[in-house]
Parts: C-alpha cells; sequence; structure tokens
C-alpha cells in the first residue's frame, strides 16, 4: 500500500524535474537518504506467515491421525461390543439351558431319593431274614452237589459247592455258624482225600466210540485187488509168451488159498449191517450209562460184547477200528469200582440248623 502510494509521488515529480535544479544546501546535498524500514517487517510478517502456516498444517495432520485413531477405536469397540453381545446371547441360552438340565437334575436326584429310601426299606426288610437266605442257598447247593456226586460221581463239583458254602458262612461272620462251618469242612477234608476217577473223560471217550461206528468197515466191504499183469522178459513182441502171461493170471484169480484155523468172515446183507452198527452203538451208549451210575458188572459187560463185536464184524485193520479197540481196551482197565464220600453229614446239619432257627422263631 505504501508503495502505490510512493509510485504517484515520483510521476508527480518527474515535470518538476524539468525545472531547473535548484542549489541545495550544502548539508542536505552531502548526507546520504534514509534506510527502508518496511523490509525487515515484511520478511517478519512473512516468517510468521510460513510458522503459523506450518503450524496449522502440523496440527490438522495431527487432528486426522486422532481422528484417524479415533475412527477405528471406535470401529473395535464396535466389534467388540458386537461380539460381546454375541457372548452375552449365547451366555444367555447356555443359562436358560443349564437352568433346563438343572431342573431335569433336581427331578432325578428327587426321584432318586426316593428310591433310595424304598431301596434302604427294602434292604432293612431283606436284613432281617438274611440268614434264612443264605441257609437256603446253601442247602440248595449242598442238595444238587449230592445228587450230582451220586449219579455221576463229580467230586470237583460237590467239592466246589461245599467249599462256596464255607466262604457264605465265613463272610457272614455269625458265631452260630461255626459248628456247620465244622461239619462242612470235616466233608471238604473227605471229599480232598477220595480217589480221583476221570469219569466225565471216559464218558467223552465212549461218545467218540459212539460217534465212530457208522465210518468203521465191515469185513465183507473188502475188495479183491487185481494182480498186475506182467511182462515177458523177451519183450513186447513175444505174443505166445504175452498170451500165457494173461492165462496164467486168470488161472491164479480163480484159485484161492485160505488159513483154516481162523473162522470165517461173516457175511451181513445192508440190512443187517444196519442193526449191527445201531445195536454197537446201544451196547456202548449202555456202557456209558453204566459208568455214569457205577454199576461196574454192566460197564465191563457192555465194554466186552462191543469188542467181540467189532473183532468178529469189523474190519481190525483199518485204522479207526484198531484205534477203537485201543480205546476200549483202555476203557476196560479203568476200574469204576471206587467207592465215594457223601456229602449227606453238612446236608443234614444244614437242615437241622434251619429247623432249630425255626423253632427259636417260634
Amino acid at each position: 500500500m505504501n508503495e502505490s502510494n510512493a509510485e504517484p509521488d515520483q510521476s508527480a515529480a518527474e515535470p518538476r524535474a524539468a525545472a531547473p535544479p535548484e542549489e541545495p544546501s550544502g548539508r542536505s546535498a552531502r548526507e546520504p537518504a534514509p534506510l527502508n524500514w518496511r523490509l525487515p517487517l515484511m520478511l517478519v510478517l512473512l516468517a510468521a506467515t510460513a510458522v503459523v502456516a506450518w503450524q496449522w498444517y502440523d496440527t490438522r495432520v495431527r487432528l486426522d491421525a486422532i481422528r484417524e485413531e479415533l475412527a477405528q477405536r471406535l470401529r473395535a469397540g464396535d466389534n467388540i461390543a458386537s461380539e460381546s453381545r454375541a457372548l452375552a446371547k449365547q451366555a444367555l441360552e447356555g443359562a436358560r439351558e443349564a437352568q433346563g438340565k438343572l431342573s431335569v437334575l433336581e427331578n432325578k436326584i428327587a426321584e432318586s431319593q426316593s428310591q433310595q429310601l424304598a431301596l434302604e426299606a427294602l434292604y432293612q426288610e431283606l436284613s432281617r431274614s438274611h440268614d434264612e437266605w443264605v441257609l437256603a442257598e446253601i442247602e440248595q447247593m449242598l442238595t444238587v452237589a449230592s445228587q450230582q456226586l451220586q449219579l455221576s460221581g463229580n467230586v470237583q463239583a460237590a467239592l466246589l459247592a461245599l467249599r462256596t458254602a464255607e466262604g457264605r458262612l465265613a463272610r457272614s461272620d455269625r458265631p452260630q455258624f461255626i459248628p456247620l462251618r465244622r461239619v462242612l469242612n470235616r466233608d471238604i477234608e473227605r471229599l480232598k482225600a477220595a480217589p480221583h476217577l476221570d469219569v466225565t473223560g471216559m464218558a467223552l471217550r465212549l461218545d467218540q466210540l459212539i460217534a465212530g461206528v457208522d465210518a468203521m468197515p465191515l469185513h465183507f466191504d473188502e475188495r479183491t485187488l487185481t494182480a498186475p499183469k506182467s511182462a515177458s522178459a523177451s519183450g513186447a513182441n513175444d505174443v505166445w509168451a504175452r498170451v500165457l502171461s494173461e492165462v496164467w493170471g486168470e488161472m491164479k484169480q480163480l484159485v484161492r488159498i485160505r488159513r483154516m484155523d481162523q473162522p470165517d468172515v461173516a457175511l451181513l446183507s445192508p440190512a443187517q449191517s444196519y442193526f449191527l452198527r445201531q445195536n454197537l452203538q446201544l451196547r456202548l451208549l449202555d456202557a456209558r450209562l453204566a459208568l455214569l451210575v457205577r454199576d461196574p458188572a454192566r460197564y465191563r459187560s457192555d465194554l466186552d460184547t462191543a469188542r467181540a463185536w467189532i473183532m468178529r464184524y469189523f474190519d481190525t485193520r483199518a485204522k479207526n477200528t484198531a484205534a477203537a479197540l485201543a480205546s476200549l481196551k483202555q476203557l476196560e482197565a479203568s476200574s469204576i469200582n471206587v467207592e465215594l464220600p457223601s456229602i449227606d453229614d453238612s446236608l443234614a446239619a444244614v437242615r437241622n440248623f434251619k429247623v432249630s432257627r425255626e423253632k427259636a422263631a417260634r
């Protein structure tokens, strides 16, 4: 603004310069013109303006950064809030489900408590007659064991029953059971000292013999093998030698030499063969029954009859027939006339103990 004002002054001064110059005074002509003060002021103003602009720009940049960071944090907060809402919803659903399960559990606990009370009442009712239950079970076991011992001579089953009964009485730990346990232990020792007879094994061997009767060949089932035709020593071209060899072979088939010190082989029809096998199986089955009922006379008689039939009617050179004869021989050598102890004392002691308790309860 000052510069614009100065320019008209200079233009106005130019016509005056045409006039003849005046004589300046001597002092003003020798002194220099004063310095312009406007230039430093403009520089200061420019510097201040630059500083203010830089500060404004820096502030603007910082505000943008803060605004961006705030926006990011707001977005992160929104995400966290949405996740929190989802988690809260899940937690609410889980709480509702847990509440439902808790209600079901409470119902089940109440039901189990009622069942427990019923079971306790039932247990108290059963505990009053626990001894009677134990004695009835022991009597049943000893009865079955006694029948097994008498019918099949099963010493191991009877011994197991006695040991089980003694163990039940020992677990009860009642002083009144001591005399009964003493009788059971005495019968246990007697059964331990009894001779061992493998009735089950012998019965299984008889079963194998019965099953193998149908596979044993008879004597008259043998077939005479045709003798091979011998070739002439002079070769196949000698026709007369071949003819004579064939004639000699046919003549040998017409003549048979048999030993007269052995009985003739019995010839049986198919129906008789069937009934022979059935009768042999019945004999072996009767021997098995005699073994189980401890009848040594009938047992040995049946085995002797079966062995005689096999040697008379069956081919003793066959492997299965020879094995059957060897099995019969071993069974005949085993004695079944074994005196086995009984467990009647233990059974009587249990029954007497039950009767005495019933009388005392009355």
